[in-house]
């Protein structure tokens, strides 16, 4: 798919059914070259046609967004498109996709404490906090890990499981990397991480 055309098609990604014609007006393009743009969406899995309607999913946004970026349009043309919300939903489906039992939002208290997704599976749960941040430093994401280490301290002391790992997820980076042991991973690669989740644990910083 062009990526321009990708780029264009990004507006016209609302949850619920659209029209061609309702398409063609968000996107600011004519029905025939919305109907190509379509099709290519639903060629990558993103929205489906029925009842003479394509339907999209609350996350399909974000994947246009996350393979626009991967064919290399500018991070920052895209990410305007882009909720906080959108990416933590998105790392909750994959979480779900895997099987883990997964909470979004978990708080906790004394101290309070906010974990943005919660994935569990076989006794081990996995803590994400989602980073919608168009630039990172090293400082910025060793601060992060930090802060996030010490709310797995706190999840694991108040639940009954084995233990718990600290991850920071984010939208903008290329490939895995660690931080005290702890994973930075790209959105686009998660779900092969959680697919290596057991395989991954001696590279990674446990708490238990």
């Amino acid at each position: 798919m062009n990526l321009h055309a990708l780029v264009k098609s990004i507006p016209g990604i609302i949850p619920g059914g659209m029209s061609i014609k309702d398409f063609a007006v968000a996107t600011q393009t004519s029905e025939e070259v919305s109907i190509k743009a379509l099709d290519n969406l639903m060629q990558n899995g993103i929205g489906i046609y029925e009842n003479n309607l394509i339907q999209f999913d609350e996350n399909d946004r974000l994947k246009t967004c996350i393979l626009a970026i991967t064919m290399g349009a500018p991070i920052d043309e895209v990410s305007r498109f882009l909720s906080w919300q959108d990416f933590e939903s998105l790392a909750a489906e994959i979480l779900e996709s895997r099987d883990f039992e997964t909470t979004r939002n978990v708080v906790l208290t004394k101290p309070r404490m906010q974990i943005d997704v919660v994935g569990i599976k076989s006794d081990i749960a996995i803590l994400i906090d989602c980073k919608h941040w168009t630039k990172m430093n090293q400082s910025a994401l060793a601060k992060a890990v930090k802060k996030q280490v010490e709310r797995t301290r706190q999840f694991v002391s108040k639940e009954k499981i084995r233990g718990a790992i600290p991850a920071i997820v984010t939208l903008y980076q290329h490939e895995t990397q660690f931080i005290d042991k702890v994973p930075i991973i790209p959105i686009h690669q998660l779900d092969s991480f959680c697919d290596e989740f057991y395989g991954n644990m001696e590279d990674i910083r446990p708490e238990t």
